[in-house]
């Protein structure tokens, strides 16, 4: 079976030149059609180029958790290691401190001592395994910026919510009269 070409040459209706010419752009648009050809993609492939990239996500995520898991261990035995190291005596004493703790007032038995190191600021109440335990301010500091939750009570803070509150009464102003009984 011969070509259109072939037959159209026979015939005379086309000559060699304008064949060649025909073939030659034919050539030319097929290198073009091939060149500019994108790749067959393959299904399979793409597939598991995702699940690659799930797998690598829920990797990186678990690796996260476990950092901060261990970074939070790592602040919490810290923060014991401080409060271990620098917790002070509080004595045998019958003078009872008292501190709020989740708004529920507690009670230390302490000496007369360490209760005024207490209320001048300089020791601060911190929760310790189940307990509390005084340490040093300056400690206590230390502890805060690991743990926030660990502060109980200092007395210096609660001087300044005092003088916050105190500005807060706008009624302040008014005199009560001496003779109001209650």
């Amino acid at each position: 079976m011969a070509s259109l070409q072939d037959q159209l040459l026979k015939a005379g209706l086309a000559d060699k030149t304008s064949a060649k010419q025909a073939r030659a752009e034919k050539r030319k648009k097929q290198k073009l059609k091939n060149k500019n050809k994108t790749e067959v993609v393959d299904e399979a492939t793409l597939a598991a180029q995702e699940a690659a990239e799930a797998k690598k996500a829920k990797d990186r995520a678990l690796n996260e958790a476990r950092q901060k898991e261990v970074e939070k261990k790592s602040i919490a035995a810290q923060v014991k290691q401080l409060i271990s190291v620098n917790r002070q005596s509080k004595g045998k004493g019958d003078t009872v401190l008292n501190f709020t703790h989740d708004n529920v007032v507690k009670r230390m038995y302490v000496t007369d001592e360490v209760h005024k190191l207490v209320t001048q600021g300089r020791l601060t109440v911190v929760s310790f395994e189940d307990g509390y335990e005084l340490v040093p301010t300056p400690v206590a500091d230390k502890i805060a910026q690991r743990d926030q939750n660990s502060i109980i009570y200092r007395a210096d803070t609660a001087a300044e919510d005092k003088a916050a509150s105190e500005e807060d009464d706008w009624y302040a102003d008014y005199q009560i009269p001496d003779d109001l009984t209650w």
